[in-house]
């Protein structure tokens, strides 16, 4: 699989990145595989643990460790969820229709609910890496699950039914 060709990469795409917690896949080669096609890298950074909200900040400057465990900028301006083209989101199952099990707190789900209320929508494209062994028949999402539009994985990737 050629990523950069099927994910379309270009110089100043605005991508979010998803920091690794132990067990999720590494994200350094995909980060290599952007900083070389000279996209414009966000990480996600916990702003409201209590309520599960996060906002994506440019991965930039000194970094910290979150209180569960994660990488996060210090210091650096937030970008609008809306304003982001691409966002690698993490998961721990998923199915072939973009229904995506992430760890259950719901940050993404939050942070995307906007495009739940589009009928039709540009960005961000929402994709999840994960490993094929995590493909699942089917998952009954709720009402305020948000769909991924593709999955990568080592074997493949799929294009799911969002449209995109």
């Amino acid at each position: 699989m050629n990523a950069s060709r099927t994910l379309h990469l270009f110089p100043g795409l605005r991508v979010a990145v998803y920091a690794p917690m132990r067990h999720e896949l590494s994200t350094a080669p995909l980060i290599g595989l952007l900083r070389r096609h000279g996209c414009r890298l966000y990480l996600p950074r916990i702003t409201d643990p209590r309520r599960c909200r996060m906002q994506f900040i440019e991965a930039a400057g000194p970094m910290r460790r979150n209180r569960l465990g994660i990488e996060e900028p210090v210091h650096a301006r937030p970008i609008p969820t809306r304003n982001l083209d691409l966002v690698f989101v993490p998961l721990v199952g998923f199915d072939s229709t973009g229904m995506r099990l992430g760890m259950g707190a719901g940050y993404y789900d939050r942070a995307f609910a906007f495009r739940r209320l589009r009928t039709s929508w540009r960005r961000p494209r929402l994709v999840g890496i994960g490993y094929a062994v995590q493909q699942l028949p089917a998952i009954r999402g709720g009402a305020h699950d948000v769909r991924l539009d593709a999955i990568i994985t080592e074997q493949e990737v799929f294009q799911c039914s969002t449209g995109c």
